[in-house]
């Protein structure tokens, strides 16, 4: 053991501070769980606060809690279906291009949006989408329709929030996916081509078979965002008019712990959430061994 230490130390000295990292921001704060089972106020520490047992989950009886899991689930199944295929087509078909400078272009603007905050991307929804003025409700009243209140509507928030989605990351997703289609072996294609096959069969029979490993390593791994839905995105489009069906577990929390002072609550919740994004986790990469052979484990 000692031997691979030394034989590996550089290795070892440049995975440190990630480790470290690690360690102070993610590991040692887990101490702070003991407040799901605490009455904590301000002006107590987490070590002298009474124990209450199971109290702050009595959210479970709570209607409204359920309505926000319901929120959470049908959002979460949204930018699934949407976002998770999305990013994998768009580098299947980026990699079909043979122009270099314009594969580059489209890599870069399609990535581009990633470095965008979502307070930006609030703030250019809000400027396109208002009723005075947006850039949306223009083009339909040109075209002899009437403005809809997308910021508002119950029923406009969450194609929204998908489509928002998938313009921010959809290009910053495919960078593994075509790291991973650079790693094939050429040799392949080029059998392939001399029996015949065109680019939608090679597509279909090497590039996607290729990537299949990545595909289930990121499915895995996205599992816990099906809970987290992506707080900094919603909140900034989240108002009373649309908060039926934007108010999401995230929020839920936040307006429980900071904004109301429930931090017992707001722990619990949140522990619950952790413990189901790890079942999710521990399942679908059982899911993926059994189905392929790969996992993260």
């Amino acid at each position: 053991m000692l031997a691979k230490v030394v034989k590996y130390r550089w290795q070892y000295l440049m995975i440190a501070p990630a480790v470290v990292l690690l360690f102070l921001f993610s590991y040692i704060p887990m101490a702070g769980i003991q407040v799901a089972f605490k009455d904590f106020h301000i002006g107590l520490t987490i070590w002298n606060s009474p124990w209450v047992g199971l109290e702050n989950f009595s959210f479970l009886q709570d209607d409204q809690f359920w309505v926000v899991v319901r929120n959470t689930l049908w959002i979460a199944l949204l930018k699934f279906i949407f976002g998770f295929p999305a990013p994998i087509l768009l580098a299947l078909l980026i990699n079909e291009v043979r122009h270099t400078g314009f594969k580059r272009f489209v890599q870069s603007v399609s990535y581009l949006p990633h470095f965008f905050s979502w307070i930006v991307v609030a703030y250019i929804l809000q400027s396109m989408l208002t009723l005075d003025g947006g850039l949306v409700n223009q083009f339909i009243t040109n075209l002899g329709g009437q403005p809809i209140f997308f910021l508002g509507s119950t029923e406009w928030f969450r194609p929204m929030i998908v489509v928002s989605g998938l313009w921010k990351e959809i290009g910053w997703n495919t960078i593994l996916y075509l790291a991973a289609i650079t790693s094939i072996d050429p040799q392949l294609y080029e059998a392939a081509r001399v029996e015949g096959a065109g680019r939608l069969a090679q597509m279909r029979h090497i590039t996607f078979p290729g990537i299949l490993p990545t595909v289930s390593i990121v499915l895995i791994l996205s599992m816990p965002s099906l809970i987290a839905v992506g707080m900094d995105q919603i909140y900034p489009l989240m108002n009373p008019a649309n908060q039926p069906v934007a108010d999401v577990l995230d929020t839920y929390i936040l307006r429980n712990g900071l904004q109301q002072g429930y931090f017992g609550t707001a722990t619990a919740i949140g522990l619950l959430s952790s413990a189901i994004s790890l079942l999710l986790v521990l399942f679908t990469n059982r899911i993926s061994r059994k189905l392929n052979g790969e996992g993260l484990w």
